[in-house]
């Protein structure tokens, strides 16, 4: 009986430590990444701008997407084109960003799918 109800507590305790995630903010914490890693190509005027239609200059211009459709689905990381095409999850010859640019690691993209998770608020 003891073991049952430490048992439940732990349960109840990882629940309430889920629920305690800290918010990933797009100012802080993915702006600083895009800058980094995308806005030399994805913004008016440059290569990655011209072929898809996508901007990331800012929050309201990456949620706008490209001339194909959204690159960010809020809350559902793993279907944003975004994160596809930097995991590498899409053809090898679209794979964010390309070849001889440097790209996220592994930690970078973890922050960008939660940030989105957590419904990509510009926050």
């Amino acid at each position: 009986m003891k073991s049952a109800t430490i048992l439940l507590s732990l349960v109840a305790l990882g629940g309430v430590l889920q629920g305690c995630e800290r918010a990933v903010s797009y100012q802080t914490d993915v702006n600083p990444l895009i800058q980094k890693y995308c806005v030399s190509c994805h913004a008016p005027e440059k290569d990655g701008y011209n072929v898809s239609g996508l901007s990331m200059t800012d929050h309201q211009a990456l949620m706008k997407g490209t001339k194909f459709g959204p690159v960010v689905i809020p809350g559902d990381s793993f279907t944003s084109v975004m994160v596809m095409l930097v995991e590498g999850r899409a053809d090898p010859s679209i794979k964010m960003p390309h070849e001889g640019h440097e790209g996220p690691t592994a930690d970078e993209i973890a922050l960008i799918r939660r940030w989105i998770d957590q419904g990509a608020k510009n926050n």
